[in-house]
């Protein structure tokens, strides 16, 4: 149960209830605060993240994109989410930092202070009730009247909590359309990504995903392409047409927690053979390097 975890807050270990902040606070009322979700993986060896050194990285890139200051440094959050999995004894499942103001203030520059710190470790068997989609079953997507953030409106590689009210609104579309998730287009018009994660099509043997520039730089995204490059698959970082889409061979979510999530239906069409060849294959490898069996991507995993 949730009320019986701990969280890292601020070079402190706390219980989970104890975890709160005013809801005058500046990160509430504005938005500003910035995050990483990572996963958490059994192996014979113990427990492992995958690419913390990554989300590391990217957590400070976002400060930096966005003027913020984290008070601790990157070798101190990366020792705190390890320490906090042990406390909470997981195994499986997902950690969270989260960054944010926690200072009371109406005016809308954040106030001129460093921000605090949390880190949350969750088990989604027993704390969530699971992953929503099974890779098996897949999921049904459709595209959304809402576009993608325009890059010259905010930093869009930024995972800041903001920029996801645009995700909220085109998976919302979606769920009152029936499907159980969405896909966005960017401002021109060309395919970006999910509401909360990247898209990939396969197309006569080919893996395809956006190209940069109006997408976020998942991690998952780039692991999916370095791993199809192992594999020797063609993979190409390109501008995709809604149209191309449709008439896609395969068609795959990817993100934190579905590593690999197959689109059974878009719009009105059904993927046939469902999940395809390139997309087993690909979730096939991911499991095998999550699970620690695939020495060729050991340093993709940081042991608990």
């Amino acid at each position: 149960m949730l009320e019986d975890r701990v969280v890292f807050m601020n070079n402190a270990f706390i219980p989970w209830n104890e975890a709160k902040a005013h809801v005058m606070c500046h990160s509430f009322g504005r938005g500003a605060a910035i995050f990483e979700v990572m996963s958490v993986h059994e192996t014979p060896e113990g427990p492992v993240v995958f690419r913390l050194d990554e989300h590391m990285a990217r957590l400070f890139r976002t400060a930096e994109l966005l003027g913020m200051e984290i008070p601790l440094g990157r070798s101190k959050i990366h020792e705190a989410c390890l320490e906090s999995v042990r406390r909470n004894k997981v195994s499986q499942g997902f950690i969270k930092v989260i960054c944010f103001h926690s200072q009371v203030a109406f005016e809308i520059l954040p106030p001129n202070v460093p921000m605090d710190v949390s880190i949350f470790v969750v088990d989604p068997a027993a704390d969530l009730g699971g992953l929503k989609f099974p890779f098996d079953q897949g999921a049904t997507a459709c595209f959304s009247r809402w576009r993608k953030l325009d890059p010259q409106t905010v930093p869009i590689e930024a995972k800041a909590a903001a920029n996801y009210l645009n995700g909220m609104m085109a998976r919302a579309e979606a769920k009152a359309r029936g499907y159980d998730n969405v896909i966005m287009l960017d401002t021109q018009g060309f395919v970006a990504e999910g509401g909360t994660e990247s898209v990939f099509m396969v197309k006569n043997g080919a893996l395809m995903t956006p190209c940069a520039g109006t997408v976020l730089l998942s991690i998952t995204r780039r692991s999916l392409l370095q791993a199809a490059e192992v594999l020797g698959l063609e993979a190409q970082e390109v501008r995709i047409e809604p149209e191309t889409l449709l008439g896609a061979d395969e068609i795959l979510f990817a993100g934190t927690p579905n590593k690999v999530l197959p689109v059974r239906k878009i719009e009105e069409r059904d993927v046939k053979g469902t999940p395809g060849p390139v997309t087993r294959t690909l979730a096939s490898l991911m499991t095998e390097i999550t699970a620690g069996r695939d020495e060729r991507f050991r340093d993709w995993l940081f042991p608990v």
